[in-house]
């Protein structure tokens, strides 16, 4: 899968001239998910715990951490084990930044429930009921560096807050572990982007990672994924109203629900015994 993240600032102005969630299918998605899950069993060795407290129905954001760089495994360990529990009756939208869009799959990541991140894709796919899966740090977060594997960091990115807060929905924080095993991250190269002019193309990092087959990469081409396991812990809901209040501060949500992760995360690593094999 492609790297995904949600930024509302940036993709307020995309033009949507047909209802994105509308793309969506089930049938589709569920071949895919049953065609690929074998591998990605083999693979990854995925685990994804918690599901007994996600929301049984209505509208919710889940927000996760990202990882793995470009060829990230995040949706394709969280994806069937969500419709596993919940069915295909029940969508999950991924917000998705515009450039992942500019691929020859386009067509296949919309049937797949992938959206453009921008409010209004977020409020509509919320209010329907569905499961919208966001990544606040969007690659900035799936490069980090490996020594930063287990640090939460969206990158001061806050517009997953105000989306919840509109749509009324809960916030279901989720971290996963293992992805920045797949390869070494040395760097995300904020400055190398920044030298280089790059943010006029609304890109700001240009990233430095070793891997296999190609060795020591800028972003591309991507090196494949090593098999490590995959960990996801899903938490507790959070209902924004019921704890910070009718008028809720953006910045004191946010600080929670990095907080909650971040605790949850280190207690991912604490129980890893070793890189790759888990």
């Amino acid at each position: 899968m492609t790297a995904l993240e949600y930024t509302a600032e940036e993709s307020a102005g995309d033009d949507m001239t047909h209802p994105e969630i509308a793309k969506w299918d089930p049938t589709f998605t569920e071949l895919l998910i049953n065609a690929a899950t074998p591998v990605i069993k083999r693979w990854f060795r995925p685990e994804v715990r918690g599901l007994e407290t996600f929301p049984s129905r209505g509208g919710a954001l889940l927000v996760s951490n990202h990882s793995g760089g470009v060829l990230t495994p995040d949706w394709n360990v969280l994806a069937p084990a969500l419709y596993r529990r919940f069915g295909y009756d029940r969508p999950l939208y991924t917000l998705a930044h515009y450039g992942v869009f500019f691929t020859p799959f386009r067509a296949s990541l919309s049937r797949l429930g992938v959206i453009h991140a921008n409010p209004e894709n977020a409020d509509e796919a919320l209010r329907s009921g569905a499961v919208v899966l966001a990544f606040p740090g969007g690659d900035y977060d799936a490069f980090r560096p490996t020594l930063s594997q287990n640090v939460i960091d969206f990158g001061g990115r806050t517009g997953y807050v105000r989306t919840a807060i509109q749509a009324g929905v809960p916030i279901v924080p989720a971290v996963s572990i293992g992805g920045q095993e797949t390869q070494l991250f040395l760097t995300r190269g904020n400055w190398l982007a920044k030298r280089l002019g790059l943010k006029r193309f609304r890109i700001e990092i240009l990233p430095i990672t070793i891997g296999l087959p190609f060795g020591m990469t800028l972003f591309f081409p991507a090196n494949m994924p090593l098999p490590a396991k995959i960990v996801y812990q899903l938490l507790e809901p959070i209902d924004i109203a019921a704890r910070f209040g009718e008028d809720p501060d953006v910045d004191e949500v946010d600080a929670y629900v990095r907080s909650v992760m971040q605790a949850a995360l280190d207690g991912l690593g604490r129980a890893r015994r070793f890189p790759i094999l888990g």
